[in-house]
């Protein structure tokens, strides 16, 4: 039976570096390392250029080479005999490569320093497979069998449709995509137009929930997929420097910096990361993490992006069904002790702490504060989304304002720094407050 390049498909992982000989034009062969080798076709591959300039005379004097691939999981080998037939600049290839590589650079701070020049695309002519050296095929475990992707992809997304409110289809999302991965630990951020940040919106398996962390586009694995629009995936994290550890490392407290740290795994040796759409719009990152290296594969990225895009428009109906919501008559809140607790609201970037403890900033700050104001001012400790979203002085968008997630985003804040002050769902499209003590509110630059 001839061999295939897709029977070598876990041999693409480039956990272990794949290896390129050509020879010069009189005959002298050179080795070269590469950082990145592409299944194309059954026939094709391509390969970063980012050869050393002997390997490119090589291939313009003579265009046969040798590609040897390793499987880092069962050790396997594969030895091709190539045919360079051209270099792309641009087209999806590229692009599918560039963004491969702008993920793997963004780990070691230098997402905007290396470049892809081109690929080079090559015929395959044939395929060996490489015995093992003696004793070593008997020590290698064997590869994990496949996982059931589609059935479970299937599966997380009936919950989700089942689901009517934010935070079980949130939920619903987050669970079905460590089910459906046999990870520990997913995160579901979401796009922010005003700032153009990815906000963690939930996370599963992590000790905080790290809710309204942010992480610029095109930074680390979960910018990169945003930037892009592509899933981004790396399978083996101990040849990177994690971008999320980085920033726990060197940032300072939440109370200097206005910064939220992100969740993050320090054990983690695989990420996947897939962008998620409503009507051809960037609505957030679906993410996930495992301490195994080569945890997830090629199918596992369609699967994810399949509940991740499902999830994202069924918060979309939930978000218009609130709003379509008939209000109730509010309901004057309860008397509160005479102690009270302190809330600085910072006008410049509407952040927001209470007792000298930040808190959150942006819309979900605004929105904080004008709650509280108006439980001063009115007596009343309970809204209607229909209502909060009429206030001019939180300059809500007038289209996709994602009041849910926001809600569900500072509910999530304020329970995880123990807050004197609490929002839960009195319904559908209502939202209360609950507090322990009055707030006095102070504005500052």
């Amino acid at each position: 039976m001839s061999l295939r390049l897709s029977d070598f498909r876990d041999c693409f992982e480039g956990v272990i570096p794949s290896i390129i000989a050509t020879t010069s034009a009189d005959g002298v062969p050179n080795v070269s390392y590469l950082s990145h080798v592409e299944e194309v076709d059954d026939h094709h591959i391509a390969l970063s250029n980012q050869f050393f300039g002997k390997t490119a005379r090589n291939l313009r004097d003579n265009p046969q080479a040798c590609v040897i691939l390793v499987d880092a999981a069962s050790g396997r080998q594969a030895r091709l005999a190539v045919t360079w037939l051209r270099d792309e600049a641009e087209g999806p290839l590229f692009e599918a490569m560039t963004a491969s590589l702008r993920a793997s650079s963004a780990q070691v701070g230098m997402a905007d320093t290396m470049r892809l020049a081109s690929v080079a695309v090559f015929r395959v002519d044939a395929i060996t497979a490489i015995p093992h050296p003696e004793g070593l095929e008997a020590q290698t475990q064997p590869a994990p069998p496949p996982r059931p992707s589609l059935e479970r992809a299937a599966d997380a997304i009936t919950r989700i449709a089942a689901e009517t409110e934010t935070a079980g289809i949130v939920d619903a999302a987050l669970d079905g995509a460590c089910r459906l991965l046999d990870a520990p630990a997913a995160i579901l951020f979401q796009f922010d137009t005003e700032r153009q940040m990815l906000v963690t919106l939930a996370s599963r398996g992590y000790l905080r929930t790290g809710a309204g962390s942010e992480i610029a586009m095109g930074h680390g694995i979960a910018g990169a997929a945003a930037a892009l629009g592509r899933p981004v995936r790396v399978s083996d994290m101990s040849r990177l420097r994690r971008f999320g550890a980085a920033i726990r490392d060197t940032s300072s407290p939440e109370e200097e910096t206005r910064t939220i740290a992100l969740p993050g795994m320090p054990e983690a040796q695989s990420q996947l990361a897939v962008p998620i759409h409503v009507k051809g719009a960037l609505y957030g990152v679906l993410f996930a993490e495992s301490p195994r290296r080569l945890a997830f594969r090629r199918d596992d990225a369609a699967a994810l992006s399949m509940i991740g895009n499902h999830a994202a428009a069924t918060l979309l109906i939930s978000e218009i069904m609130a709003r379509e919501a008939l209000p109730v008559p509010p309901k004057v809140g309860a008397r509160l002790p005479k102690e009270s607790f302190r809330v600085v609201h910072h006008t410049v970037d509407d952040s927001v702490f209470i007792d000298n403890d930040y808190v959150i900033r942006g819309v979900a700050g605004r929105l904080l504060v004008y709650l509280l104001e108006r439980y001063l001012v009115e007596g009343r400790a309970e809204f209607s989304n229909r209502e909060i979203r009429l206030a001019p002085e939180l300059r809500l968008p007038d289209f996709k304002d994602n009041l849910e997630t926001r809600l569900l985003l500072l509910r999530q804040r304020l329970e995880e720094k123990c807050c004197p002050v609490r929002l839960v769902r009195m319904g559908r499209g209502l939202i209360g407050l609950q507090m322990t003590h009055r707030p006095e509110i102070r504005r500052a630059p």
